[in-house]
Order: structure tokens, then C-alpha cells, then sequence
């Protein structure tokens, strides 16, 4: 059985906040990378993570310059799952809108380490180091995976990108608690 489970959009019975609002049973993360110029030596990165575990909200950001979205979007759940675990031992799902991450964590990671860090066609898995990480978090708190659809509506997933933006275009990176399901934003460009 794997230790990462991953959940389908269309699984999910409704994209209302309410039906987000966590029991205090488990442990939401919200997590969304972002990137301007990706691929450009002028790149600024940020990510971001909203946890929630229905008592209260955790928003949590940061940033990085020379880096891409998808190593963003891999700090974002890293981040994201160190918070979670700092919480208490209950059970996670971290819901994000990258592919790349929900595949990574959920298909391709355990080919990737048997394959010696190669891909399916013999090269190097790009971001390895954050790979890295990410299987050690993978291995002691197997999260359950839940892909959104980027820049749908998803409440706290359209949250998680207002923030990882503000942290790439600002770099400022942020730590506040907020009381669970808030959804208000404070913040301003300098």
C-alpha cells in the first residue's frame, strides 16, 4: 500500500469553503508556488501554505530568486508539511494545484529512487534535492494528496496563489495566524 494517498478533483463533493472546513481530526494544507520570469535570469520565486486545522489558520510564505515555479511549488508542500507535523500527529491533506507535485508525490517518487534518482527515460529528476526532503516528510507523515484546479474558484486555493504572488513580487516571505476558514487579506505592495 502506499504511504501517499491522492484524491481526484472530481472526488471532492464541493469547492464551498464549508465543504474545506476541517474537523479537528485532520490537518488542511493549502500550498501554491509561484514564479515570475520562470526560466529567466531575472526570475523571483515565492510560495506559499495555508494550514488549517479547524481551530485555527497558519499562513505561512517565502521566497527565492534563480528558481523555477515547480521548485516553488515543491518549498510550498515542504513547508507546508514542516508546519503541519510542528502541529500534532493527526492526519494530513495537502491540496495543491501542480501536477507535477500530486504526480511527483503520489507515482513517480517511489520510480524515481528505484530508478537511482533517474526518470523512466534515464535522466537526472530535475529538483532532486527538494525531492529529496520532500520523501523524508512523505515517509513519517503520509499525507493524503488532493489536486484543485489552479484559478477555479477554490477558495483557499486561489489564497495559497494570492500569497505565494505577494511573496515572488515583494520578497517578503510571512508567518500569521488567523482563526480557521478566515479568508480576509491584508496586505500591500511596498
Amino acid at each position: 500500500m502506499p504511504l501517499v494517498r491522492s484524491v481526484a478533483h472530481g472526488e471532492l463533493s464541493s469547492l464551498k469553503v464549508k465543504a474545506y472546513k476541517t474537523m479537528n481530526s485532520i490537518i488542511n494544507a493549502y500550498t501554491d508556488g509561484a514564479c515570475l520570469g520562470n526560466g529567466t535570469a531575472s526570475t523571483r520565486g515565492g510560495w506559499a501554505a495555508v494550514i488549517d486545522d479547524g481551530e485555527q489558520q497558519l499562513r505561512i510564505s517565502g521566497h527565492g530568486g534563480q528558481t523555477t515555479n515547480n521548485r516553488m511549488e515543491l518549498q510550498a508542500v515542504i513547508e507546508g508539511l514542516r508546519v503541519s507535523e510542528e502541529i500534532g500527529r493527526r492526519p494530513i491533506h495537502v491540496h495543491t494545484d501542480s501536477k507535477y507535485v500530486q504526480k511527483g508525490c503520489t507515482e513517480w517518487l517511489p520510480k524515481w529512487k528505484a530508478n537511482g534518482w533517474r526518470t523512466a527515460d534515464r535522466k537526472p529528476v530535475k529538483n532532486a534535492d527538494l525531492w529529496n526532503l520532500l520523501d523524508e516528510l512523505l515517509r513519517r507523515l503520509s499525507p493524503t494528496f488532493h489536486w484543485v484546479r489552479g484559478h477555479n474558484g477554490h477558495l483557499f486555493n486561489e489564497l495559497a496563489d494570492t500569497l505565494a504572488g505577494f511573496a515572488a513580487s515583494s520578497g517578503e516571505g510571512f508567518r500569521e495566524v488567523r482563526a480557521s476558514g478566515e479568508m480576509s487579506v491584508n496586505m500591500q505592495l511596498r
